[in-house]
């Protein structure tokens, strides 16, 4: 008998367990840039727990076991900011960053009262793109992160609705 994926906000005790997901999950980007310092590879417990408290973190749990997740956080004028979306490299490819991604899109909607949603990832990172152009982002320019990048997309919340 297997068990399904369920997806729901993190809590304090998911916080080592996203860590150690994290870390895994963003070592092959720190690979196809060259850099192992990128954010996501040198965030702290303590960075993790303030983001947990000021924004809205979800999880996705194959039985205790967070297989995957995703963070975001609604500014003063309605924006989402979306990062880290993560799924543990042995789920990868069956559609569970973009039930994530609906997921805290839906969240941020409904408890935050995002008016759009606004996400970056690295420019050579073609598995990442095609996920966030399937979901409906649309490029909207690019950053520079130190030697990386980054590709800045971003989508009305009222395309979320009407896909939901």
């Amino acid at each position: 008998m297997g068990m399904s994926v369920t997806i729901s906000a993190a809590d304090e005790r998911d916080v080592e367990q996203i860590l150690k997901l994290q870390y895994l999950c963003f070592q092959t980007e720190a690979a196809l840039y060259g850099d192992y310092r990128i954010e996501p590879l040198v965030q702290t417990v303590d960075d993790l727990r303030t983001e947990l408290a000021q924004g809205c973190v979800m999880v996705a749990r194959l039985g205790d076991e967070v297989v995957g997740s995703v963070r975001g956080r609604v500014d003063t004028e309605g924006t989402a900011r979306i990062g880290r979306l993560c799924v543990h490299p042995r789920l990868q490819g069956h559609g569970l960053g973009g039930r994530l991604l609906a997921a805290v899109e839906s969240r941020l909607t409904a408890e935050y009262a995002a008016k759009r949603y606004h996400l970056v990832t690295g420019s050579r990172s073609e598995g990442n793109l095609r996920l966030y152009r399937r979901s409906g982002y649309a490029p909207v320019g690019t950053e520079r992160d130190r030697q990386v990048t980054l590709v800045a997309l971003q989508k009305d919340a009222a395309e979320y609705a009407k896909s939901a």
